[in-house]
């Protein structure tokens, strides 16, 4: 029987883990890169989009990836109890991992600025959540300081050990479409995703894995972007809660991924970001929270040539191009903007003829 293990065990030889490393794993990765006919065709030229569906991680958000190498390497050097500051993804995640691994995990996060279904992870994992009155930034900042008390291990992703993790999905993807892509979008937040995307990248193509390097295109929300306008935003708004982020950590890696690739780096709005979830879920059956489909609302912005930047890969790009476009959590994880939009809906007697005169048939 050919069990799926997680990425430590497929990735061993490309990760800084050793025999004494124990794996806490959930079996993470291996998400489905999957073709999208649709976004095909609006690229036209020939050209193949895809995407990296990272919702189907296990706990729903591509933050496994990184955690299953923190939580073990915590777990090798005797830590009993890990920290981390959080808009969600990252607490459900550490929270989970944490259980696996038999530590106490300690989340702080911004009261009010996160999805329900991210804290209700958190809660449900066991971990201990402490609510500020404050942003992600400041959560992050006292996660520092407490981080440097012998009783605990940051595992946000200013621990290196989350970067090696996530740039397996940049490894899959080369195994998928045997080669790089020629372009890879992603939304940007606190950054490490796109920083660890190119690490793999890199890595892989070294080891002569791949041909060619990607030119890395990311995307932020138009009122949390400090990369965009190149300076901190103190006080960072948008509906994308996982990446309404105004200092992000890997900053300096992100932006050596978009200039070493040749990529290039925007911002959409929130009305922009919805736009796209909701064609994504109804065209392409997928289903991603408002931080994921900054990415589909990036592609869009680029091929929209009156929007988007005249430095904008896309404008010169090659027929016959693969494109591929990460989108990071499930749409589950942050449903209550869905849940008050104006969706029609329909109600009926418990009586077929009035259901079909309901429905205009």
């Amino acid at each position: 029987m050919n069990h799926d293990q997680g990425v430590i065990s497929r990735y061993r030889d490309y990760l800084p883990v050793s025999e004494a490393t124990p794996v806490v794993s959930l079996n993470e990765g291996s998400t489905p890169l999957v073709h999208a006919p649709r976004l095909s065709a609006k690229l036209g030229q020939d050209c193949q989009v895809y995407v990296k569906y990272e919702g189907l991680n296990p706990t729903g958000s591509f933050k496994d990836r990184g955690m299953t190498m923190a939580i073990s390497k915590a777990a090798e050097a005797g830590v009993k109890a890990v920290i981390c500051a959080s808009t969600g993804n990252t607490s459900a995640s550490a929270a989970a991992y944490a259980a696996r691994a038999g530590m106490d995990c300690v989340v702080i996060l911004p009261a009010g600025k996160i999805a329900k279904g991210k804290l209700a992870q958190a809660l449900v994992y066991g971990a201990k959540v402490v609510e500020i009155d404050g942003n992600f930034d400041d959560a992050l900042e006292l996660v520092r300081e407490i981080g440097a008390l012998d009783n605990f291990e940051v595992v946000n992703s200013i621990n290196p050990f989350r970067i090696e993790g996530q740039k397996s999905a940049s490894c899959e993807i080369i195994e998928t479409l045997g080669n790089a892509p020629d372009l890879h979008v992603l939304p940007v937040g606190n950054a490490g995703n796109i920083t660890a995307y190119w690490k793999g990248y890199t890595e892989f193509h070294a080891a002569g894995k791949c041909q060619s390097l990607p030119k890395m295109v990311g995307f932020q929300a138009a009122g949390s972007a400090p990369l965009y306008h190149g300076a901190p935003v103190t006080n960072p708004e948008t509906i994308a809660t996982a990446i309404r982020i105004g200092n992000p950590a890997s900053w300096d890696g992100a932006m050596t991924a978009i200039n070493d690739s040749g990529g290039h780096l925007d911002i959409v709005t929130d009305e922009e970001i919805l736009e796209a979830q909701r064609w994504l879920a109804s065209n392409e059956g997928l289903f991603v929270e408002p931080a994921s489909a900054a990415s589909i609302a990036g592609l869009f912005k680029c091929l929209d040539k009156d929007r988007r930047c005249e430095k904008c890969p896309f404008a010169v790009v090659k027929p016959g191009s693969t494109v591929v476009c990460t989108v990071t959590g499930h749409g589950l994880k942050d449903s209550e903007i869905i849940l008050k939009a104006e969706f029609p809906m329909f109600k009926a007697k418990t009586d077929k003829d009035d259901v079909l005169r309901q429905l205009g048939l």
